[in-house]
């Protein structure tokens, strides 16, 4: 294990952008994916609204062609959604009062499928359906009535596979089975019925398979819960079932063509890793007290986890879809206690952690799952205290968190993945307290984040974010 302290930079990256500049829109952003990235300023911007944060598993916003749609709430209205270029005042507005009233729609699972972004909200008539934006006021609509009537099909579970949305809900017909849309009601269609009749399956944790499959789990009659896959004929196929009581362990995660999970064992509460290759029966990798967080770092798998019957000793592990090949990557910290490895983020083929030594306290490292690369990659907090990194999250070619430094308290900073170009972003929450940045997302040419201002309230915050040598765009 190698240390090495992190060199603060302050100088910016990249320009101001020139006042009065227009906003670009989303096209212009996605031509230039394949360059390098910057950010103009180290001072993000509030937006003045309050992102609303459901839930840690599903994004609270999606970008589209106007800008980053998400959801906000306000006295008069309630939960809507509203859209956003990244400038305050007229750039950031309701996108439209789906649900008059000061109860408001109550949008959720913001998921974008090429240039729209599909959400479920309370429609006054038809109770809770899929809705679509384009980002606009006119092109925000109800996509179908699929449970007819106030009742509603409370959309769930929404994902994009193959320019279509996949989702989970319910109809008087076929209870709450797999459904896809393509933004019109007449392609909006029952995929299958999982579980024939008015029982449901409950389709969850939709996954994108390396080998091009759609892979699911159902719930049948609460009982067993099965792992499918859809994709390479008319139906979806049974991977692997598993009593309910067991279950999977979730996220699924693609590497390659292998799909990697976690299931429950029977014996002594523990788990068991497993593998499966385009579609074939999965074979065990290994038994483990327990596992953590999984990431694709290459052509590998990346995970923490404690070996069987040392539930506390979580250190990094890597898997090549053999038994043989998944070992121990390295014990950062030697014992019973573990290094704890959490928050991972893959940028390029390099997985960012945040994890304690026992020296450094809880600081952010690096590994490409080896032993020689596996690393502590600042120190952010001088000393044991750790810096505590959070909410990692890699847009475009930076790595994006949160630290918390002595006299700054839990602040938002940006990483291009090198020692010496990662630095802090301006305080948000001026002074110890912080102000706690997460939910990092794109759009357009701004990185959107919520974070407490200086008054303790959580908004939504803009950082100028271009592609290499356009921070200074001429007015026009």
């Amino acid at each position: 294990m190698r240390c090495r302290c992190l060199l603060w930079v302050v100088l910016l990256v990249g320009c101001a952008p020139a006042a009065g500049a227009p906003e670009p829109v989303e096209e212009e952003a996605a031509a230039a994916l394949l360059e390098s990235w910057e950010y103009c300023s180290r001072t993000a911007v509030s937006l003045g609204v309050t992102l609303v944060e459901d839930t840690p598993y599903t994004s609270p916003m999606a970008p589209s062609t106007g800008g980053m749609v998400f959801s906000a709430e306000d006295d008069a209205r309630g939960r809507e959604p509203w859209v956003s270029t990244g400038a305050p005042g007229a750039g950031t507005r309701l996108l439209k009062d789906v649900f008059p009233g000061v109860g408001g729609s109550e949008p959720h699972g913001f998921t974008r499928v090429g240039a729209k972004v599909f959400f479920a909200a309370n429609d006054p008539v038809a109770g809770r359906e899929l809705f679509v934006s384009d980002g606009t006021p006119e092109g925000t609509v109800r996509v179908k009535d699929i449970w007819p009537g106030e009742v509603g099909s409370y959309p769930n579970a929404l994902f994009e596979y193959q320019g279509l949305l996949y989702f989970t809900a319910g109809d008087p017909a076929h209870g709450r089975e797999l459904w896809r849309s393509d933004g019109t009601a007449a392609g909006t269609v029952l995929v299958e019925d999982l579980v024939p009749g008015v029982e449901d399956s409950s389709p969850d944790q939709l996954t994108r398979g390396g080998d091009g499959a759609l892979y699911f789990v159902v719930s049948v009659r609460g009982l067993i819960t099965r792992l499918m896959r859809l994709g390479v004929g008319p139906t979806a196929v049974e991977v692997m079932s598993v009593p309910s009581e067991l279950g999977f362990q979730f996220p699924l995660m693609p590497v390659g063509r292998k799909l990697f999970f976690v299931r429950s064992l029977e014996h002594h509460g523990a788990v068991g890793l497993m593998m499966t290759e385009a579609g074939a029966p999965p074979v065990t990798l290994g038994t483990f007290a327990r596992v953590g967080e999984l990431a694709a770092v290459g052509a590998r798998l990346v995970f923490s986890a404690a070996a069987h019957m040392e539930e506390e000793n979580l250190e990094l592990w890597r898997s090549d879809g053999t038994a043989a090949g998944t070992v121990l990557v390295e014990d950062v910290r030697a014992g019973n206690v573990g290094s704890n490895p959490q928050n991972f983020a893959v940028l390029a083929d390099t997985l960012f952690f945040a994890a304690d030594d026992g020296t450094h306290g809880v600081e952010l490292w690096d590994s490409d799952g080896t032993a020689a690369r596996t690393r502590i990659f600042g120190d952010l907090e001088l000393g044991p205290g750790g810096s505590f990194p959070q909410a990692l999250t890699v847009v475009e070619d930076h790595l994006f968190f949160s630290a918390d430094v002595r006299g700054r308290g839990q602040e938002p900073w940006v990483s291009n993945g090198f020692r010496v170009g990662t630095v802090p972003l301006t305080e948000l929450a001026p002074g110890p307290r912080g102000s706690s940045p997460r939910s990092f997302r794109r759009s357009g040419w701004s990185v959107f984040f919520s974070a407490e201002d200086a008054t303790g309230v959580r908004r939504l915050f803009a950082l100028p974010f271009r592609p290499g040598g356009r921070c200074l765009v001429p007015e026009q």
